[in-house]
This record gives C-alpha cells, structure tokens and sequence, in this order.
C-alpha cells in the first residue's frame, strides 16, 4: 500500500512538473533570425566577429584545427546572413 501511495504521488509530481515547465519554455522562445535586410547583415557581422573571436581563443591555447574548423563553421553562417539579407534587399527594392 505504502509503495502505491508513493508512485502515485510521484507520478502527480511529475505531471505537475511536465504541465508548468511546457508552457514556461514556449514563452521564452525568441522569434529565429531577424527578417529585415538590415537585421541580417548585422547578424552577420556579429558572426563574424564571433569567428574571429573562436579562432584566437582556440589558437592561444594550442588547438589549431578546431580553431580552424569553428572559424570556418562561424564564416559559413555568416555568409548565411548576408545571401538572406541580400535576398531580402532585393525582393524589397525590386518589386514587379
């Protein structure tokens, strides 16, 4: 009896826990990217530095092929930003 009253009362918790916490998360979530011309090439910009900054910290201490592979994984999405941004410049600026 004892071992029945505490898996249901685990079990309870548990729902609780589950019921709050979904609704917490989903509310913090931001919007994914920035949709204006402008939003996406300073993403990019902020990509890139952030490349820069990967690199330097994994060259100072010693692991240059990671350094390398960040860094191009980090020019690589902030190449990203910049085809979205012009994309989107050119749909705006060219309309038929």
């Amino acid at each position: 009896m004892k071992l029945r009253i505490t898996q249901v009362i685990l079990t309870t918790a548990a729902l609780l826990v589950f019921a709050v916490a979904g609704p917490i998360t989903f509310a913090q979530q931001d919007t994914p990217g920035k949709p204006t011309a402008k939003g996406q090439m300073k993403q990019s910009g902020k990509e890139a530095g952030k490349a820069g900054k990967s690199l330097g910290y994994n060259l100072k201490h010693g692991r240059v092929l990671r350094g390398g592979k960040r860094f191009g994984k980090h020019i690589g999405y902030a190449g990203r930003h910049v085809g979205r941004g012009t994309k989107h410049a050119v749909k705006t600026a060219v309309k038929p």
